[in-house]
């Protein structure tokens, strides 16, 4: 079973070793220093591509970066966490501190 092709300018998400394991540091945890250090980038494909393999992209900035093709149109999934009632209840404080009761 072949993988699918993509035409250059899709949206794809690379992944790309930065370490491996014998180039982590030493002064880092023994379960961290096992596995490679990895690096994540999206961008456009520079020239058509199989997913899966490796690949050229132009990042939004205007960087090309090499690795291997992992996912068509990324979502963006990142958050601001969960939500956390001291932190609210210290801008409530905060805000009074400054601008008083009208606030």
């Amino acid at each position: 079973m072949g993988f699918m092709f993509f035409k250059k300018g899709t949206f794809v998400r690379i992944r790309q070793y930065v370490l491996m394991p014998e180039e982590r540091a030493e002064n880092i945890p023994d379960d961290t220093k096992k596995v490679p250090l990895k690096m994540w980038v999206k961008g456009r494909l520079k020239h058509d591509a199989e997913q899966f393999e490796e690949a050229d992209i132009v990042t939004a900035s205007g960087r090309t970066v090499s690795g291997t093709f992992k996912e068509v149109e990324p979502k963006y999934k990142h958050t601001f966490g969960d939500h956390v009632e001291p932190i609210l209840q210290m801008r409530e404080i905060i805000k009074k501190e400054r601008w008083g009761d009208d606030v």
